[in-house]
Order: structure tokens, then C-alpha cells, then sequence
């Protein structure tokens, strides 16, 4: 079958977040063949989809894999497959997705975007556990879980520099959250192309560092719109790729738009 690397949340190769990408001719294999592909790939996550009968609530069926596991929530793996289904004619139009989170739209836009409807991450402030300030080398301003489909503390910093300047011990960051860590902070200049700046580190799930996560940004939109009193922002994620995430808070959906470019295709022989 044919495999392929697509860098999400960007429009040029070697930036952005690079996923694995496999369009299935049937059923999802074994999971062991699934996890077993997702660490052979070894990118932050690959994703794994089949074509579902017509007539019912989604057109796809689609699963999540990082290297050591499957995730509930991953939007940069599905805005990767929807760029693949649109960019092969396997799909045109809207893609619905049957997930682990219920069922995800992504739409394509006429100047090639695709906006992305997720499930709005539900945020409780929390007081900011003991070792997290330490652990990332920073002393957050708060803290909130970010419910079960995202799994993460959310925290936010004194401001873009201390965010940018992180360099955390991510082992001690396991004890903090079911999946990890988002660290943010209110961008310096808006004038810039976005409003707020994050990273994202992941290492319950065998990411130390995610380059661009398209899930965290269910939980960054309310939070930053609820701060800025706007529903429409941009985020960055500050890591060395670096993407551009645009949020829409809708509510009880949160729309991710962005962009996707394929650099890699393959035959996947095993």
C-alpha cells in the first residue's frame, strides 16, 4: 500500500509537523501491525484510514498512532489525511471522519486551507501542581486540565521569551498530565501574524517535544479567546519547525485551519 509523510500546519516541506499517512483498502489490521507501522514511521504520529459504506454519519474511519501508542485526539494526522484525500481524488468536498473523539470534519477551502471541527477542550483551572515550575524551568502564572480527549496541563507563562527559552526536563514532566504539557504565553507583537505562542511536550506518549498539535489548540483557543475577547486567533507553535494554527471558537467546536504539503510517497512492503 502506499505511505506517505505530509508536513501539517505548514505550506513548505521540512516545517510544521510531519505525519505518517495510510489510506486502507478495508478494515483497520491488527493493532500490533498498526503500532508496529506507527514506530517504524517514527514521526510524531501516523495516521491510519478506511473508506466507510455510504449513507452513514462519516465517510472515513480513521485512528491515531504515535511510535509507543494510539492517541484519542490528533489534529495535525488529520488534516494530513484530509490533504491526501483531497490532493489524490480519493475524496472531494468535506471528509467526515469517524474517530476516537467522535466524528471530525475538515473542509477545504479555495485557496487550499482546510478547517478542521474539533470538539472544544472543556478547561478547569487547576492550582498549578508541585514540580511543574521546575520541570519546565518556569514558573507558570496558571494551570488547567484540559479534559479527558486532550489529556494535558495547559500553563501559562509570563510571557513569549520565557516560553521560547524552555528547555525542560521532560522526564520529570511525566507525572504532571496524562499525555503532557502546554506551555504558552500572549505573542510580544501581534503585528507579527499571530496572537499567542505555545509548546507542547508529550512524553507519556513518547514525544518529547511535538512540532506543531493541532489538539492542543481545542484547549489554547478558549482559553486565549477568553483573554483577548475575540473568537478568530492565531497561534504559533515555537518549536524548531514551527507551524501556524488559525482558531475559530465556536462554542462547544473549536475550528483549526491550515495547510499541508506531501514530501514524502512510498510503498509500504511489510
Amino acid at each position: 500500500m502506499r505511505i506517505r509523510i505530509v508536513d501539517a500546519f505548514t505550506d513548505r516541506p521540512f516545517a510544521g509537523n510531519p505525519a505518517g499517512v495510510l489510506l486502507l483498502d478495508d478494515v483497520f489490521p491488527d493493532d500490533d501491525w498498526l503500532q508496529n507501522v506507527a514506530m517504524e514511521v517514527n514521526h510524531a504520529e501516523t495516521a491510519f484510514a478506511h473508506r466507510l459504506p455510504a449513507g452513514g454519519e462519516a465517510d472515513w474511519a480513521l485512528r491515531w498512532f504515535t511510535p509507543v501508542a494510539e492517541v484519542a485526539m490528533c489534529g495535525h494526522a488529520t488534516l494530513a489525511t484530509a490533504h491526501v484525500l483531497h490532493t489524490t481524488g480519493a475524496h472531494e468536498g468535506p471528509v467526515r471522519f469517524a474517530t476516537r473523539s467522535g466524528v471530525l470534519v475538515a473542509t477545504p477551502g479555495p485557496d487550499g486551507a482546510i478547517t478542521m471541527d474539533f470538539p472544544t477542550a472543556p478547561l478547569t483551572e487547576v492550582a498549578v501542581p508541585d514540580g511543574v515550575g521546575e520541570a519546565l524551568g518556569a514558573a507558570p502564572v496558571v494551570a488547567y486540565d484540559t479534559g479527558p480527549n486532550v489529556g494535558d496541563l495547559l500553563v501559562e507563562l509570563a510571557d513569549e521569551r520565557t516560553v521560547l527559552a524552555l528547555a525542560p526536563d521532560h522526564k520529570a514532566l511525566t507525572a504532571h498530565s496524562t499525555r503532557g504539557v502546554i506551555a504558552t504565553a500572549r505573542a510580544d507583537d501581534p503585528s507579527l501574524g499571530y496572537d499567542f505562542v505555545s509548546r507542547c511536550f508529550f512524553p507519556n506518549v513518547g514525544i518529547d517535544e511535538d512540532p506543531v498539535t493541532g489538539s492542543a489548540h481545542t484547549a489554547l483557543a478558549p482559553h486565549w479567546s477568553a483573554r483577548l475577547g475575540r473568537d478568530d486567533l492565531a497561534g504559533l507553535q515555537a518549536s524548531r519547525r514551527a507551524g501556524l494554527v488559525r482558531t475559530g471558537l465556536r462554542g462547544d467546536r473549536t475550528l483549526l485551519t491550515g495547510r499541508a504539503v506531501t514530501v514524502i510517497e512510498g510503498e509500504l512492503l511489510a
